[in-house]
């Protein structure tokens, strides 16, 4: 993102992201905090994203089977 010397700003938040290089998978989440967020919540979403995230690396290891 940017911010520039007009007050201008863009940005974005890698929440889930993963990837995988020699042979290790290196991921990580995150969540967007704002004024009224609630800090236990948004550390509740962000366990829950990387816990998505180890599904799908064990569902990849494992053939798709659930």
């Amino acid at each position: 993102g940017f911010f520039d010397f007009t007050g201008n700003v863009n940005t974005c938040i890698a929440i889930r992201t993963m990837i995988m290089k020699d042979g290790t998978v290196h991921f990580q989440s995150g969540a967007g905090i704002v004024h009224d967020s609630e800090p236990t919540k948004e550390f509740d979403e962000t366990v829950n994203k990387a816990r998505a995230i180890m599904a799908a690396i064990d569902f990849a290891e494992n053939g798709l089977v659930a």
